[in-house]
């Protein structure tokens, strides 16, 4: 492929298509999904269902579009000095398995290097009623992906008359990214939920890594968060005390972490589902804690 100098390749529309396989059965960790019998080509054909499945995605025109993202579109830290376009990111986000449920507690703030883009961004994805998401990286990556995700589970609770495992749900999402691994993506997620098992969490993000645990963070100031949780954490709290916990942590990284603040929203995921436990300015939390230490 030939360019003129001081040009840059034009982006052609490719069709990305999902294979659908006779009789499909599906694997995922020790739930067996059963995805249907894939209807014929007539049948797709007279109900506009093949169009309405395809993803349309641009890339660069070039031989090996990986490879011409990989090198100028990189999204890792400390090795994108010699790109034009710089992915910049910064957030807090956490969650832990404990006694009575998980908790999920993220801040609001989106940036763009030293550029505060929003203070009140939404950085949990409500995927169903039973199954909470979380976005750190590119916001538009783990938006549109969750939400592609959002509907595989609904799929697969019409096609089996039940609710899909936590452990499914997060195996379906890392094998959706690893078809884009090396293609630019920038995606850490914790999918969390309640299923057969009981409370559930994992970590997924776009090198195709996968990982069930009682405690994660992710972003920026994730190390923060993780000095408060590694002092504190304790399976046996009661809600009240996890409740803190997991407002202190997003507190205490806001205040180290410049790319991380704005407002603190927590959630408890329990038996009966996700509940939104409110939102407060970790400005407020500040002044509360200081509160305390003085008293």
């Amino acid at each position: 492929v030939k360019f003129e100098k001081g040009t840059t390749p034009k982006l052609e529309r490719r069709h990305l298509c999902r294979r659908r396989e006779s009789a499909m059965m599906s694997t995922v960790g020790s739930d067996v999904l059963d995805l249907g019998k894939a209807p014929s080509a007539a049948t797709r054909l007279a109900t506009g269902e093949d169009e309405a499945d395809e993803q349309h995605f641009l890339v660069p025109r070039v031989e090996d579009p990986a490879s011409y993202v990989r090198h100028n579109f990189g999204v890792g830290y400390g090795t994108d000095a010699h790109q034009a376009v710089k992915f910049e990111k910064g957030t807090t986000t956490l969650a832990f398995k404990f006694k009575h449920g998980v908790i999920v507690s993220v801040d609001s703030r989106s940036t763009s290097g030293s550029y505060i883009a929003s203070g009140s961004v939404k950085k949990v994805i409500e995927i169903n009623p039973y199954l909470l998401g979380t976005m750190a990286g590119g916001a538009a990556d783990c938006q549109y992906w969750l939400g592609v995700l959002g509907m595989d589970c609904r799929m697969h609770e019409l096609r089996n008359k039940e609710r899909i495992s936590v452990t499914a749900a997060s195996k379906l999402l890392v094998n959706i990214i690893r078809q884009y691994r090396g293609y630019g993506l920038s995606i850490g997620s914790m999918i969390c939920g309640w299923d057969r098992k009981g409370p559930q969490l994992f970590y997924v993000d776009s090198d195709g890594t996968r990982m069930e645990g009682n405690l994660f963070s992710v972003g920026s100031g994730s190390v923060f968060a993780y000095g408060v949780l590694d002092a504190n954490y304790r399976y046996d709290m009661t809600p009240e005390e996890a409740f803190d916990l997991g407002r202190r942590a997003i507190y205490h990284a806001t205040h180290r972490d410049a790319y991380s603040g704005g407002i603190n929203n927590l959630y408890w995921m329990k038996e009966t589902g996700w509940e939104f436990m409110g939102a407060v300015d970790v400005n407020d939390l500040h002044y509360q804690y200081a509160a305390e230490r003085a008293s």
